[in-house]
């Protein structure tokens, strides 16, 4: 594809304005693919501020600039105007520290984290993993002590823990968060899984309907509603409700830690994961509404 003067020069004129741009589909605070996640996931670990640039809004950018730098894919990362690469490199150079360096951020501490893996969840992660050959078992945590377990070939720069015979391959940013972590095998009505518990975490508590209603008249409780908004529009939520959707992780986790949380979606299983990342995030008096929407519905 060639590439018209009039959007080259938008392009050299973003680069120009701001030392560090990502071209990438959504916002920072929404992305909109999987790549994009990962990409700001990874930048904003490193960087308070940086410029982002939303090709879904605008198809002259979009198509130009994978011209402009000769790079097929969504997003590119760009720094005082060279290309560093897409999504994939990103992690790499952060992994490796070579982001670090490219900001001037301090390198990462790679001391491996203490972690316990539980005899359940070795057993499960045992059998899970016997036909992996090649394969490490990876774990990503999230600033919101979001976690999720993949398989996928070892790195160089991976940090790695060991325990109860096994080893777990993580990121700079994820072994920090790891550190003094339980990994378990739980079996609840949603499911068998592998679980985390980090240190301090306070258990998430059951609410009935019947009990929040009485909290809401008292005022005495924050409800957070987790459903996207295709389930929100299938049953509305409660009036009283904070939409975590359209306030985002961020602006929730800033309230003061001892605040009354109950978390709710349609049938209790996904507010129970996020509820989980709230207690895990330091608060202390955390709920889980049993049934969700539904059992209000039945309850009207």
């Amino acid at each position: 594809m060639s590439l018209d003067t009039a959007t080259r020069e938008r392009i050299e004129s973003l680069l120009k304005s701001h030392r560090v741009v990502l071209f990438m589909k959504g916002s920072r605070s929404a992305p909109a693919c999987g790549f994009s996640a990962a990409a700001t996931n990874t930048l904003n670990e490193l960087l308070p501020d940086y410029h982002t640039v939303n090709v879904l809004e605008d198809p002259e950018i979009r198509e130009g600039i994978k011209a402009y730098g000769d790079w097929p894919t969504i997003p590119q990362l760009y720094v005082e105007g060279e290309l560093v690469g897409g999504a994939d490199i990103i992690r790499q150079m952060y992994g490796s520290g070579e982001l670090h360096a490219l900001f001037g951020v301090a390198a990462p501490d790679r001391t491996p984290p203490e972690i316990t893996i539980t005899d359940a969840a070795a057993k499960a992660i045992r059998e899970g993993t016997a036909n992996a050959q090649g394969l490490a078992l990876h774990l990503e945590i999230g600033p919101d002590h979001s976690a999720g377990f993949q398989l996928a070939p070892a790195s160089e720069h991976d940090i790695v823990a060991r325990a109860n015979g096994l080893e777990v391959h993580f990121d700079p940013a994820s072994a920090q968060r790891a550190k003094g972590i339980v990994i378990d095998w739980v079996s609840t009505v949603q499911g068998e899984g592998l679980s985390l518990k980090f240190p301090g975490t306070r258990e998430v508590k059951s609410l009935t309907v019947q009990e929040l209603q009485q909290h809401l008249a008292a005022g005495s409780i924050t409800l957070v509603d987790v459903r996207p908004a295709a389930a929100r529009a299938e049953l509305a939520p409660l009036p009283q409700a904070r939409i975590l959707e359209d306030e985002g992780y961020e602006a929730l986790a800033a309230l003061p830690k001892d605040t009354a949380l109950a978390f709710i979606c349609t049938r209790g299983i996904s507010s129970q994961d996020v509820a989980e990342r709230f207690a895990a995030h330091g608060f202390s008096n955390v709920h889980n509404v049993v049934g969700g929407m539904m059992a209000v519905e039945e309850s009207c």
